[in-house]
C-alpha cells in the first residue's frame, strides 16, 4: 500500500512532458474523486493515508494511459457538459466549455420560447451534448441529431437515455443532405459545431487531442476550410422555417469569412459572437420571415 501523496507525486513526475505540476495533481484528484467519491477537501486532508492495493493498481493503470497522452475524460469514460455527466470515448470529441457558450447563446435568444414546440436540428452531434442540452431546456421541442459516424451515434444515444430525453438520431452525411431530407422536414433552429481546424493548425494543438480525439470531427482540408459551413448553410436555407435561426461554432480565424458566406446565401441579421476569452467563436444568422 502507498500513501496518496506518493502516488500524486508519481503523476507529477511521470506526466511532466504533458502537463504542468498543478494539472497533474488535479488529474490525480479527478481520478480519486471518480473512484472514491472524495471532495477536494477530503482529498487534501487524506493525502497521507494509505491507499489499498486495488485502488493503487487502478491509479497506476490510469497513469499508464495518461502517459500515452490519453485525455483524462477518455480514461474516466465521461465528461461534464452543462452540468450533465456524459459518456465519451475516442469516437466522439470531448465537449468543450466554448460549446456550452453556444448552447447558452441559443437559450438566451429563445428564452421566451421554452414551452413552445420548437423543431431543433443538431448537425455533427458527436456525443450528443448540444442536442441533449437543448432538449432539456426546450422540453416541448422535437429535437433531431445527425452524425456521419455510427459509433458516435451509439454514444449519443447512450447519453440521451442517461439524461432521459427523447431525441431522434439520424445517421447521414450532411455533405449529401439533399439525398436524405424531404422538403417538408423543416426546423426552427439548426445548430452545428462542425470540423473547422485546418491541418496547418495541428502544430499548436495538445498532443492528447492529436493522438486520441477523432480527426474526422476536428479537421478540414487547408484548401476548403469552410466546406461544412457551406453545406450546412445551404441545408439551413432550404430547411429552416421562416425567421428560423442558424448557429455555428467557428474557427476564430474564419469569423469574417463565415459571416460573408451566410450573407451571400441570403441570411439576415448575421452576427459574430465572442466567447469568454474574447475570441470569435460563434455565428448566428436568421432566415427571412
Amino acid at each position: 500500500m502507498q500513501p496518496i501523496a506518493h502516488i500524486e507525486q508519481r503523476f507529477v513526475d511521470e506526466l511532466a512532458n504533458l502537463y504542468d505540476a498543478n494539472e497533474a495533481r488535479h488529474i490525480c484528484f479527478m481520478l480519486l474523486e471518480d473512484r472514491l467519491g472524495w471532495s477536494k477537501t477530503a482529498y487534501l486532508l487524506r493525502k497521507y493515508e494509505l491507499l489499498n492495493e486495488q485502488d493503487s493498481a487502478w491509479l497506476t493503470e490510469a497513469l499508464q494511459s495518461l502517459k500515452h497522452a490519453k485525455p483524462i475524460q477518455y480514461v474516466l469514460g465521461h465528461a461534464w457538459f452543462m452540468g450533465m455527466k456524459l459518456a465519451v470515448n475516442e469516437s466522439v470529441l470531448i465537449p468543450r466549455p466554448e460549446t456550452e457558450e453556444l448552447v447558452d447563446l441559443i437559450s438566451n435568444h429563445y428564452k421566451d420560447h421554452t414551452s413552445q414546440p420548437l423543431h431543433i436540428m443538431d448537425i455533427g452531434t458527436g456525443s450528443g451534448c448540444i442536442a441533449i442540452a437543448l432538449k432539456k431546456i426546450f422540453l416541448q421541442s422535437s429535437t433531431y441529431a445527425l452524425d456521419i459516424s455510427a459509433e458516435s451515434l451509439d454514444v449519443a444515444k447512450q447519453n440521451a437515455a442517461s439524461q432521459s430525453v427523447d431525441i431522434e438520431f439520424i445517421h447521414a452525411d450532411i455533405l449529401e443532405w439533399d439525398s436524405y431530407f424531404q422538403p417538408d422536414q423543416t426546423y426552427d433552429i439548426v445548430v452545428s459545431n462542425p470540423p473547422y481546424i485546418t491541418i496547418a493548425e495541428q502544430g499548436g494543438m495538445h498532443r492528447n487531442v492529436l493522438a486520441h480525439e477523432p480527426h474526422a470531427a476536428l479537421f478540414v482540408e487547408e484548401n476548403a476550410p469552410l466546406l461544412f459551413y457551406e453545406h450546412i448553410a445551404a441545408f439551413a436555407m432550404t430547411h429552416l422555417r421562416p425567421a428560423g435561426s442558424l448557429y455555428f461554432e467557428i474557427n476564430r480565424r474564419y469569423g469574417a469569412q463565415v459571416c460573408k458566406l451566410l450573407h451571400n446565401k441570403g441570411f439576415n441579421d448575421v452576427q459574430l459572437h465572442q466567447d469568454m476569452q474574447r475570441t470569435d467563436r460563434m455565428v448566428h444568422a436568421k432566415k427571412e420571415k
